[in-house]
């Protein structure tokens, strides 16, 4: 019988072996990758989705592409509030959670524009019946009382109906944050740069800061924004201006940075987002937030308007506000509207000086804008409306120390 012989095996070469072990890591490496970033990915929309309220409304926001920039216009308010559960007495004590900071940002159907309007927390207005969506509890209708008072009446949902009920604009989105929500985004992108025109010293919100530009994050950054007695006239008017100068900087640095085009960054501004933010229902979703931060991506920055809701002493006490009623409807038409506008020169807000402005976007083609059924003047320009104060993303403005 004859003997059974086994074929001999190649002995394996070092250089195979080293190869194969490598494909082997490679590919743990990358499921190890996919199985993160989609851990990742639920772990901050579940956080969004737990934390998201309903504010109503009558029409119900469309829903976004899936990570594509949103279609069409929309509206949003994002509000600042001066106290949540988890930062104790760190910032005093705080007898009722108060809506300090109002912005309602509106982006217009074609993507060409934007205005961010900022609401001073002692505006004196009608507020309307609001329910609290946590207790049940109604709230009466009331009139002449500050805007600060709102969101202690029904949380956010009421700030939205008492903004909508002002303006005239329907409200899709919304989203409140606290103090600590600060720190943290101005964190997720490496600090944001402001600008004293002069030394400015506020003990009452720990702001120091000498005259010229610096890098502000943490603590810092959160002293800036909250800085009222060191800056301008001392009163909250002045600090919307630091708050303006603030946010156009940010959104030059995002934009400059392309943060939005980076899935890293993104990702560390949604996961402090969600950490920190309490969302809309309509805006409880990872995409609904990429989708409406990539709808900004490409708007010029000389096109992206800040502007502060027109106002006069209050009749009945000088520390508060009342609006300018025909201003106002003339700035509120043309955001129904969709119709772009100027600010008039010299139009920075109380305690903000003008500085040389960083060079305007230019447009990444040779195609002609799109057709605006807007008013301009001859060289073809949105017309001005006469007596706003604010100043566009691409200018940078300075802060005046306390005058006095």
């Amino acid at each position: 019988m004859a003997q059974v012989r086994h074929g001999r095996q190649t002995t394996p070469s070092a250089i195979g072996s080293v190869l194969r072990f490598l494909g082997v890591a490679l590919a743990v490496v990358a499921i190890s990758a996919v199985a993160v970033v989609g851990y990742a990915v639920t772990s901050v929309t579940q956080t969004i989705s737990d934390n998201a309220v309903d504010i109503g409304g009558e029409t119900p926001a469309p829903p976004p592409p899936f990570f594509g920039a949103f279609e069409g216009g929309f509206t949003m308010l994002v509000v600042g509030t001066d106290y949540d559960s988890n930062q104790g007495d760190d910032f005093g004590e705080r007898d009722a959670t108060l809506n300090d900071v109002n912005i309602l940002l509106h982006v217009s159907a074609d993507h060409q524009n934007a205005v961010v309007v900022s609401f001073p927390r002692d505006l004196v207005i009608a507020h309307p019946e609001c329910k609290d969506p946590t207790t049940g509890d109604v709230y009466d209708a009331m009139s002449a009382q500050p805007l600060n008072e709102a969101y202690s009446r029904g949380g956010l949902g009421c700030v939205v109906d008492t903004i909508s009920s002002l303006t005239g604009v329907p409200i899709q989105y919304a989203a409140s944050t606290s103090f600590k929500g600060v720190i943290e985004m101005t964190n997720a992108v490496g600090g944001v740069e402001v600008c004293a025109a002069d030394d400015i010293a506020d003990p009452d919100s720990g702001s120091y800061l000498t005259a010229g530009l610096h890098t502000v994050q943490g603590q810092e950054a959160l002293a800036f924004l909250r800085n009222r007695h060191g800056v301008g006239d001392g009163s909250d008017l002045a600090r919307i201006g630091s708050q303006q100068q603030y946010l156009s900087s940010l959104l030059r640095k995002i934009k400059s940075e392309s943060t939005l085009s980076d899935p890293t960054k993104v990702y560390g501004l949604a996961h402090a987002a969600a950490a920190n933010i309490i969302p809309s229902q309509s805006l409880s979703g990872l995409d609904s937030m990429v989708s409406l931060a990539l709808t900004l991506k490409d708007i010029d920055l000389s096109k992206v308007v800040f502007v502060q809701y027109p106002v006069a002493a209050y009749v009945e006490d000088p520390n508060k506000v009342q609006p300018v009623q025909s201003l106002a409807e003339e700035l509120f038409a043309r955001v129904l509207a969709d119709q772009p506008f100027s600010l008039p020169a010299d139009s920075t807000v109380t305690g903000s000086t003008d500085v040389d402005a960083p060079p305007t976007e230019t447009p990444a083609t040779d195609a002609a804008p799109p057709a605006s059924d807007a008013p301009t003047d001859v060289a073809g320009t949105p017309d001005v409306i006469e007596g706003l104060k604010g100043q566009t993303a691409a200018e940078q403005t300075c802060a005046n120390a306390f005058s006095g």
